[in-house]
């Protein structure tokens, strides 16, 4: 039997660029589910947007797990373990579990066709063969690129999210608004909630919706947020929808979400739509809502490690996410020097990205990337010269950051981001030795 470093492996190496690797489309991965019988066995909420996908997914899965109900969380990529992607009652699930999904997966492959699947196609399949024997009571799917022709959508949902439309996977969803709303969009279904979290969505995403008959919520119209400056407090109110089992219209004196940013408070927003939006299925007290929001852990959006120098981790890797970013960095006060690590891979915006935050660092660290997709640090660098502050020179995002270390003083700050690849492994190192 293999392990499941083994079996990660194998399933790697289906494509030349290894996890990185994506070929959309639902015919192949179709044809291994319907050989493993998979069928839908408890409320189920699809969740997508180009930045904010994991926060939402995180939220709902406190806000249900602290009303007592068993919830699976599928989500990638990972920072830390795989085991972290299916997670049960917000546990990561065994290794042991995990492989006798693979291998279910695996056998049913082969039957079907022997049918190529891509490291993510694989993972979501075991997800769900993990959630099939967990008895749960529900189960949250985070889209991992695009929405219509996505993995994820193989599966019908009861409420779908978008959480936000901007440029990212150009290559693949088109380099408009426009196209990539139109992808988004396909995990919508006929008279199920669709969730928009976009304060102006493209028209594509509205007339899609309309399209598959879903039944369309926007924020700003249909619910939203209002902040309290004085107080960092907000409230959340909906409107009136006519339907049974509606659990409230608002929800006053909130405490900030426990996730930095002030871009979270759409998030929240949205997960709370959705929790009302299966109210009739899936009760929740008014403690769970509240307590859900400010009771979880994402490690690398907008985390900062405790001690001086102050450190920030953010895998923010688009032009957007990166924008945010910057405007949380300001609002962390003002700092003598920052310091910003730096990797991305190829495929991204990395001028867009980079030029967003220009204004906010010092000394730049650029490195390279060790995986299929990885930019080098001398393309970075290319970039960073056009931009202002000095640039220094590391060999790995592990390295880069002890450099920063040293050269900090206590009133200085250490960035790292552009990538759950460059966060990942400053993570690790920071951690406490057991």
């Amino acid at each position: 039997m293999k392990s499941l470093s083994n079996w990660l492996a194998y399933i790697e190496g289906f494509h030349p660029k290894g996890q990185g690797g994506i070929e959309l489309g639902l015919d192949r991965i179709s044809r291994v589910r319907d050989t493993l019988k998979q069928a839908r066995f408890c409320p189920l909420i699809v969740v997508g947007g180009t930045n904010g996908k994991g926060s939402t997914c995180a939220y709902l899965e406190a806000i249900h797990s602290l009303s007592g109900y068993r919830v699976g969380c599928y989500t990638s990529p990972h920072l830390d373990v795989y085991n972290d992607r299916i997670r049960v009652c917000r546990r990561g699930v065994d290794d042991a579990t995990l492989c006798r999904a693979f291998a279910r997966v695996e056998n049913a492959r082969k039957a079907a066709g022997d049918v190529f699947l891509t490291y993510f196609e694989f993972g979501t399949l075991a997800a769900w063969e993990v959630f099939s024997e967990a008895r749960l009571d529900v189960v949250v799917l985070e889209v991992g690129l695009g929405g219509r022709l996505d993995a994820v959508n193989l599966y019908d949902s009861d409420a779908a999210i978008v959480t936000g439309v901007a440029l990212d996977h150009t290559d693949w969803l088109g380099t408009t608004r426009e196209s990539i709303a139109f992808e988004k969009a396909g995990i919508f279904r006929l008279g199920k909630p669709a969730i928009c979290a976009d304060f102006d969505p493209p028209r594509t995403l509205v007339d899609e919706a309309a399209a598959r008959g879903a039944e369309l919520r926007r924020i700003g119209r249909d619910f939203g947020f209002g902040y309290r400056e004085k107080t960092g407090h907000w409230d959340f109110w909906r409107r009136d929808i006519a339907r049974s089992g509606v659990p409230f219209r608002r929800l006053s004196g909130l405490d900030a979400p426990a996730l930095r940013g002030r871009c979270q408070l759409g998030n929240a927003a949205a997960a709370l739509e959705a929790v009302a939006a299966l109210e009739d299925r899936l009760p929740v007290p008014e403690s769970a809502l509240r307590r859900g929001l400010s009771e979880i852990d994402l490690p690398g959006r907008f985390q900062v490690l405790p001690g001086r120098p102050v450190v920030v981790l953010d895998v923010a890797h688009n032009p957007q996410a990166a924008s945010v970013l910057a405007e949380n960095l300001r609002e962390m006060g003002s700092f003598e020097k920052t310091f910003a690590v730096v990797g991305m891979l190829e495929d991204k915006d990395i001028a867009g990205v980079l030029r967003a935050l220009a204004q906010e660092v010092d000394f730049w660290l650029p490195v390279s990337l060790d995986v299929p997709r990885g930019a080098s640090a001398s393309v970075l660098a290319r970039f960073l010269e056009s931009l202002g502050g000095e640039v220094l020179h590391a060999d790995s995002p592990e390295d880069a950051f002890f450099r920063a270390i040293g050269q900090a003083g206590e009133n200085d700050r250490i960035l790292i981001f552009g990538s759950f690849f460059t966060v990942a492994p400053v993570l690790r190192a920071t951690r406490p030795s057991k």
